[in-house]
């Protein structure tokens, strides 16, 4: 996912702290968090990212992909999707469970995730991010 590439190269502390969280506001659209989540499903340092909304008071992902990542010379090389969830859909997909990778599944969460991060990209979530860690 090329968002995830160039978030991870701005914020390093995403590849290898556990909990660090990098939170992009960029009205209009909808709060995006990434977030270390520690290791994946095949033992990868693994990167939640979500669009968070709500309804009735309950946080409702919009949608949420998991990503295991690997990482050469401090630097993420590839990130392979395992998890896809929408609340407001009611769909979940784990693609590696118990040890069993569902290949089809991985396919098209990779296509959604390729999508997704070209709309990340063009909507400016990484100048946000930057316009944010410039504040700082």
């Amino acid at each position: 996912m090329h968002f995830l590439k160039k978030l991870t190269e701005l914020q390093p502390e995403l590849l290898t702290r556990v909990e660090t969280t990098v939170k992009i506001q960029n009205s209009p659209y909808m709060t995006l968090t990434v977030e270390n989540i520690g290791l994946g499903p095949r033992g990868l340092p693994a990167l939640s990212i979500c669009h968070y909304g709500e309804q009735n008071g309950d946080l409702m992902r919009d949608p949420e992909m998991c990503f295991e990542m690997e990482i050469v010379d401090g630097i993420a090389t590839e990130f392979h999707p395992y998890y896809f969830r929408n609340d407001y859909a009611g769909f979940e997909q784990n693609a590696v469970e118990d040890k069993r990778i569902d290949s089809l599944m991985i396919r098209g969460q990779r296509e959604f995730s390729e999508m997704w991060s070209r709309n990340l990209i063009a909507q400016g979530f990484i100048e946000a991010y930057q316009k944010i860690k410039l504040s700082l």
